[in-house]
């Protein structure tokens, strides 16, 4: 089977490399340099697991820039584009993937094309009668930030949105790609399964911020807060899971699903969605004042990414506590391997670790480190259990 995946981030790539085991997979994007370590063999995205799968495991997948020569003669196209959130709208822009179902379907009318992009409710419903096709899909994806190649061999589940042959058909290639058998597989409707993408995540965020505002709590009040998580957590309904405090939810996909979510309610009563989304401002800038009261001059910022094995700190909670800091009167530098040779939000990015951890009063980290080892008196982490 020939399948086209637009867009060689973490989600298309990662679906692309396990479907090419089984499967001619072609990989298109607008950025010739993500098709030229695909070509050469190298991974586009920075994940150490899915960079060396990609290595080891034969397969039949190329890339190119090219929309039309990679969906022309394809039995299913994955759409896998960004859909960021727009302020000014208060919803997802979703240009790149009408972009890619338009394109796609002139150069092959028939195909099937799922879309694993993030999008409203009633996005797919209105393609379908845009362009009097059946056989587009919204196919929801569940990857977690640095376990992209896990959570595509054994994802949580596979929810496909339709009850059709075609929702059949693309649900055995994606268990096919998996490493075991016994995931469960859940078929929707379309809007239900939008539904289900956008409630799972601000659910996850929802969690991110009790514990966080918990910790909150606890500082304020002088507590130990590891008692009382751990308290809380021994009860099975609550469990110890996902529950380590932060600087509050960040990454890609929970700032902007959970204000998707918050517009899709529009005109329909609700309270706790607006509360999460006001809940994690809240939190960045409590963060910043407590930072504050350390009375530093010089604040260092270690790493901006949210995840360990990570090269993306778009939407991070850090950026929010920066801002913060930046209203007062202290100098905010970072340290951050990947944003080199760049500024980030017109801070000073240093290069070199020991000259950060010279200059820096303070050190702001999200998640504890080892690199951090000799400095542990600068230190502040809400880090409890030193994992994501």
């Amino acid at each position: 089977m020939r399948i086209a995946v637009l867009g060689a981030g973490y989600v298309g790539f990662s679906n692309a490399v396990v479907m090419a085991q089984h499967h001619d997979v072609v990989v298109v994007d607008v950025d010739p340099a993500k098709v030229r370590s695909i070509t050469r063999q190298e991974s586009p995205v920075s994940e150490m697991a899915l960079c060396e799968f990609f290595n080891s495991v034969r397969s039949s997948l190329a890339a190119t820039t090219i929309l039309g020569e990679a969906v022309e003669g394809a039995d299913w196209v994955i759409i896998a584009t960004p859909t960021d959130y727009d302020p000014r709208t208060r919803h997802f822009d979703t240009s790149s993937v009408e972009e890619c179902i338009a394109q796609t379907l002139q150069v092959n009318p028939e195909v099937g094309i799922a879309i694993r992009s993030t999008i409203p409710v009633g996005f797919t419903d209105r393609m379908r009668q845009q362009y009097g096709s059946t056989r587009i899909l919204f196919v929801p994806e569940f990857l977690r930030e640095g376990q992209a190649l896990e959570d595509s061999l054994n994802p949580s589940r596979i929810i496909v949105g339709d009850l059709n042959e075609d929702a059949e058909a693309f649900a055995g290639i994606l268990r096919q790609a998996c490493a075991r058998s016994d995931v469960p597989m859940l078929f929707t409707g379309t809007r239900e399964a939008e539904a289900i993408k956008l409630f799972a995540n601000s659910y996850l965020a929802l969690r991110v911020a009790y514990f966080n505002e918990i910790d909150t709590y606890a500082i304020s009040q002088g507590l130990d807060i590891h008692s009382i998580i751990m308290g809380v957590g021994l009860d099975l309904r609550i469990g110890t899971h996902y529950n380590n405090p932060s600087f509050g939810y960040g990454g890609y996909c929970l700032p902007k699903d959970t204000k998707q979510l918050l517009d899709n309610y529009s005109g329909i009563p609700q309270d706790l969605i607006s509360a999460v989304v006001r809940a994690n401002e809240t939190r960045q800038t409590f963060i910043a004042y407590d930072i504050l009261a350390r009375n530093p001059k010089t604040v260092g910022i270690y790493r901006l990414i949210m995840k360990a094995d990570s090269d993306n700190y778009r939407s991070s909670s850090v950026l929010g506590v920066i801002e913060v800091l930046k209203e007062s009167d202290v100098t905010v530098v970072i340290y951050e391997p990947i944003a080199r040779g760049s500024r980030v939000a017109d801070c000073e990015i240093i290069e070199d670790l020991a000259e950060f951890k010279r200059r820096s009063d303070v050190i702001v980290a999200n998640r504890r480190s080892v690199d951090l080892g000799d400095v542990a008196a600068k230190v502040y982490t809400r880090d409890l259990y030193s994992r994501d």
